[in-house]
């Protein structure tokens, strides 16, 4: 009895990153590899629910749209001119669903003060609340001060790790290296909004 050894052959997309990656991954899920169309989501997604959480969603539509853009990606593989254009197409295609009626922040569902009284609380006491508040307010007026490229640049690095500037600066159409520096400029600007509010550094 002869022995048969069977060996899995590596994706064409193993050892690649950024563009590179991601042009081989849609190519390969173009031809139906569904280890493809697994890689790209586990890639991108969380670029895709933080911009739609930027966009102003709650956790709940978020992930309504982030399954919605998932599901016109894989419907439009073969159309999808510019593979390495994918992470721009995402972010474009996420504001675009974040807009639509579903996409709207809801708004929350008022109880009865019998089912509220009896509903024990997670929430912080009212004067910790108030002061978190207060910072919050200070920190977002601070924000929208911001130039509209450094909104931009921050909402998409907040979340990311170093590891995955190249999709920001695909994403922004800047130098991979200019990401890390320009956000470093974007949060002193920020620092010092807030420090002229009279809020902390």
């Amino acid at each position: 009895m002869t022995d048969v050894q069977t060996t899995e052959v590596d994706p064409p997309w193993e050892g690649l990153t950024g563009a590179e990656l991601h042009a081989a991954c849609m190519q390969a899920a173009r031809d139906g590899d569904r280890r493809a169309m697994a890689r790209l989501v586990e890639e991108l997604t969380p670029l895709v629910w933080h911009v739609a959480r930027a966009n102003g969603l709650d956790r709940s539509v978020a992930e309504d749209v982030v399954q919605t853009v998932w599901l016109a990606l894989f419907s439009q593989l073969g159309k999808l001119r510019d593979p390495k254009a994918l992470a721009a197409w995402l972010i474009t295609t996420t504001r675009r669903e974040a807009t639509h009626p579903f996409g709207r922040r809801m708004q929350p569902v008022p109880l009865s003060d019998e089912v509220a009284e009896a509903m024990p609380s997670t929430q912080p006491a009212p004067e910790d609340e108030a002061v978190r508040a207060d910072r919050d307010r200070r920190v977002w007026r601070a924000f929208v001060r911001l130039p509209h490229r450094c909104q931009e640049l921050l909402r998409l690095t907040v979340l990311a790790g170093r590891a995955e500037y190249q999709l920001v600066a695909e994403a922004l159409r800047m130098p991979r290296g200019s990401v890390g520096p320009t956000r470093g400029r974007c949060l002193d600007q920020m620092r010092d909004l807030l420090a002229s509010e009279g809020g902390s550094r």
